[in-house]
């Protein structure tokens, strides 16, 4: 057994209410084996029968504990399907535990089958150009609406999306050994836990190809991605970037995020001798008449400057995707089970990124030979919130599609939650669809939405201690020493008070600021409880002081317990809150017709119970 699975089975942190901590989505093999020889009941989810070489495979689950197995119906003259672990339970059934390894082994079989096959995360032609990033905070709560979505629009978008290792663990063993180390949190203006959500990113890809399978989404043929957002590309993670590639192999889209190599960098007083001496002769002149033919003009001295300053992130970009492609290689059989979608990000930099260093970087990339399908500038977005100006706006994209489409790239909008519908409307109209809005705290935001409007006594206790953990939080952040996470308190807690029509001059001392919080009557709406909300899911016995932040111990995932442990008045709420979420953005990025969105809304509004809802995914 792996450590991890002892972890968790050590201290009752069963996967029917911690899902996707561990790779494996059956923890104990020996249980779920012993109840199907005894005949004891567990459920068939009959709409994710899919055909292999071996045989019929149809998925199954221990209610109780959330342990999943594999039951092969082998066919005459079947082949073994490889998987292992399993065996003969009696009846004639061969049923095979839901290990990763066994999951590895199946998405070969399935896509030797069919190559066509939508059960695992692929990277088309389309989902390269056009998609939704959809981030996934509350995994097996989440994907459902999702695949309702994808389903009701037609529309394949990032099913999954998260930033490893910022808020997943890509190496259980180093998160067992308390390891685990920070990363910047830009937003908030401090450095936050690595996986601080506490799923694996090996658990999260397992668990959206499950839900894909329990509700049938796959009968459907509609392309779907699965995104390892915010890849740090230098500094403090190089040395773990082989347990990186590794847990991130199930990944169709690979999100290379050079910030911590650029903020590092310095670039040599003399550039142009240091690249001169650094950067090969060949590249130099293909980069420089590629900028050109893009269209921008940059004298010798900005250009030595500019190619200083991005080629060492970019080496080490070069250097990771060969790992990638490595170790894609050496897993699955396929070409379709081989291939990722890359996206060069440089979104979280100070500043607006400019025109030219996106040309210079996109022609930096043809020349290694690294196809990039997305690349995302720094617009100057703040999470959930709307940009003030749609005419700058429009100014700032144009300036940068004009860039992205002479290199066939699309234009990846992150912090792209809470902007409006005007907002989107601009972003799709400048680059005519060819882009990603990636939202990722908006969802957590529709869970307290979600438990906000419900009536079950339970959903407004978590509520409640939510909030009050948000607030206690930006408290805290408005009187820290460090000057730029009390700034960022301090205007999240003014703009909550301002758009409550309150006076803002609070900050005399923390008696009046939290005076001045307290007197707010608790909502989902304000500032502070949006941008310090996704910290509570692993907060140990839900204390917001720092020490219990992200914190990887049962204590942790007892609390991490309680959003999987809603009511089914909470479960539906927030299924439709994020169905119609994923809608809006659709129709207002133009990737989805307004009669098709206005129809998905309409069922939306009907629906009473969330086994309806989810009846709608299946064809």
């Amino acid at each position: 057994m792996s450590a991890i699975n002892a972890f968790l089975l050590e201290n009752n942190l069963r996967l029917a209410t911690n899902p996707c901590v561990s790779p494996d989505f059956c923890l104990d093999w020996p249980g779920l084996a012993a109840k199907l020889k005894a005949g004891g009941e567990v459920k068939t989810y009959e709409k994710s029968r899919f055909v292999t070489k071996a045989g019929e495979f149809v998925l199954i689950e221990d209610a109780v504990t959330g342990d999943c197995g594999w039951e092969l119906k082998a066919g005459a003259g079947a082949v073994s399907a490889g998987l292992s672990g399993g065996g003969d339970v009696g009846s004639g059934r061969m049923v095979f535990p839901a290990t990763f390894a066994n999951l590895l082994k199946l998405k070969n079989l399935i896509q030797e089958h069919n190559p066509k096959s939508t059960i695992f995360p692929s990277a088309t032609e389309q989902l390269g150009r056009s998609t939704l990033g959809i981030g996934a905070r509350f995994t097996t709560l989440h994907w459902p609406a999702v695949e309702w979505a994808m389903a009701q629009l037609g529309l394949g978008v990032t099913a999954n999306q998260n930033s490893i290792p910022r808020e997943l663990v890509y190496d259980t063993d180093v998160m067992l050994a308390g390891k685990l180390d920070t990363v910047p949190f830009p937003f908030i203006g401090t450095n936050v836990p690595e996986g601080h959500q506490g799923q694996s990113v090996e658990g999260m890809s397992h668990g959206c190809v499950l839900s894909k399978l329990k509700t049938g989404f796959h009968r459907r043929g509609i392309a779907w991605s699965f995104n390892a957002d915010h890849q740090p590309i230098g500094g403090k993670f190089d040395h773990r970037e082989d347990a990186l590639v590794t847990g991130c192999v199930l990944a169709s889209y690979i999100t290379f995020d050079l910030s911590p190599e650029l903020a590092q960098t310095k670039v040599a007083e003399d550039a142009a001798a240091w690249v001169a001496a650094n950067v090969p002769t060949a590249i130099v002149a293909t980069v420089k008449q590629r900028v050109a033919k893009a269209g921008l003009a940059l004298n010798e001295t900005d250009f030595a400057k500019l190619l200083a300053y991005v080629w060492p992130s970019l080496q080490k970009m070069k250097h990771r995707d060969g790992k990638y492609a490595a170790a894609r290689a050496k897993l699955f059989t396929t070409d379709a089970g081989r291939a990722y979608l890359r996206e060069l990000s440089i979104d979280e930099l100070p500043g607006l990124t400019t025109p030219e260093t996106t040309a210079i970087m996109l022609a930096l990339c043809e020349a290694l030979e690294m196809k990039i399908h997305f690349v995302a500038p720094a617009f100057g977005f703040q999470k959930n919130m709307p940009y003030p100006d749609n005419a700058a706006l429009r100014a700032l994209i144009e300036k940068q599609w004009a860039v992205c489409k002479d290199f066939g790239a699309s234009i990846g909008f992150h912090s792209g939650s809470g902007k409006s519908a005007e907002n989107y409307q601009v972003m799709g109209e400048v680059t005519g669809g060819r882009l990603e809005i990636k939202t990722s705290g908006r969802y957590t935001y529709e869970m307290g939405r979600a438990l906000f409007a419900s009536k079950d006594a339970a959903d407004q206790a978590l509520w409640r201690d939510w909030y009050k953990f948000t607030l206690e939080l930006a408290l805290l952040g408005a009187y820290s020493s460090d000057a730029t996470e009390q700034k960022m308190a301090r205007i999240f807690i003014t703009d909550a008070l301002a758009k409550s029509g309150r006076g803002v001059e609070v900050f005399a001392n923390p008696t009046v600021t939290q005076a001045a919080l307290e007197s707010l009557a608790p909502s989902p709406e304000h500032m502070f409880w949006f941008e310090y909300n996704f910290l509570h899911v692993l907060a140990a016995g839900g204390r917001a002081e720092k020490a219990a932040l992200g914190d990887h111990t049962p204590a942790g995932y007892q609390q991490r317990a309680r959003f999987y442990s809603i009511s089914d008045e909470g479960r539906l709420n927030f299924a439709k809150n994020i169905a119609t979420y994923i809608v809006f953005l659709a129709k207002n990025t133009g990737l989805a017709s307004p009669a098709t969105c206005a129809a998905a809304d309409a069922k939306l509004a009907n629906y009473t119970s969330l086994s309806a809802m989810l009846a709608d995914v299946a064809v």
